[in-house]
């Protein structure tokens, strides 16, 4: 089987374990989405969409327009990319996702009322180096806006919180947990400290579980904080996350690549190395496999 890499980036940890995995068996091959042909010949069966560029969605596209899979999604992909259609669908899904509000400009949410008090100020549009920042005041605001007057924002009410944050992770069926530090801590983020599943609290797996179902995603993140009296907030969703250094994560994207084929190798149903049982059901292509 041909597997495609949607990606600048195929020496990325997660991407190249995977790559390991499937290799000799399956032929796995990288697309650059700013140069790739919108139908290259010969096509892969699957591919793995680990770019958000606008060539990137245009490229896989195309694909799915001839009849490829794409893991995730280019329409689930660009959602994600638009900070308000994100909070729109979450919040009309009942999932408890932070109040948004959206601007035209900074600029414009500068001139308008006075701040409530504390918020969160997003670029509308996700991206790299976008601007994420928390706004104590007017000053801060105008501040902000005189740097970036034209820039589409969202606003997110600020839920006081212990200043970390637990990431969670979805390759198939498999879950992921870590705490990382808020990007609005003062201390910087720091490094990201592996979480136990059985340490997370009550209700965590099935609402990463519901926000793949909401957003139609096979791979995504989602970050959480605690809204104070441990109920969950949501903070932001990701479309196919880096997902570093997270035991299994490589085995569990091979898997799901090889399952969404409908063709699943032929090691389907090995015991997992670690010995421990799927967080959703089923059992990994690639359990008990070691990269090669």
């Amino acid at each position: 089987m041909r597997i495609g890499l949607i990606t600048r980036d195929p020496g990325h940890p997660l991407l190249a374990a995977a790559t390991s995995l499937l290799t000799p068996e399956h032929d796995v091959v990288t697309l650059d989405p700013e140069t790739a042909e919108a139908d290259p010949d010969p096509r892969a069966d699957i591919y793995l969409l680990k770019a958000r560029t606008p060539r990137a969605l245009a490229l896989a596209r195309a694909l799915e327009e001839r009849g490829t899979p794409v893991v995730n999604s280019a329409a689930a992909t660009a959602l994600l990319q638009d900070r308000t259609a994100m909070a729109q669908r979450a919040r009309r899904a009942g999932l408890p996702f932070v109040g948004t509000r959206t601007f035209a400009t900074l600029t414009e949410l500068a001139d308008g009322p006075p701040l409530p008090g504390p918020v969160v100020v997003k670029s509308r549009h996700s991206r790299k180096r976008d601007l994420v920042a928390r706004v104590d005041g007017d000053a801060d605001l105008r501040e902000l806006a005189a740097a970036h007057p034209q820039e589409p924002v969202v606003v997110q009410e600020f839920v006081p919180n212990s200043g970390w944050d637990h990431k969670l992770w979805a390759v198939g069926d498999r879950l992921f947990a870590a705490l990382r530090r808020s990007e609005l801590s003062p201390e910087g983020r720091g490094p990201t400290l592996p979480l136990a599943l059985a340490d997370l609290p009550p209700g965590r797996p099935e609402l990463v579980r519901r926000v793949g179902e909401v957003f139609e995603l096979d791979v995504y993140g989602v970050d959480v904080i605690d809204a104070g009296d441990g109920s969950p907030a949501i903070v932001d969703i990701n479309a196919f996350p880096g997902i570093r250094g997270q035991s299994g994560a490589p085995e569990a994207l091979a898997a799901l690549a090889l399952r969404r084929t409908g063709r699943p190798s032929a090691t389907e149903g090995a015991a997992r190395a670690d010995g421990a049982a799927p967080a959703y059901g089923g059992a990994s292509a690639y359990a008990g496999l070691t990269p090669r």
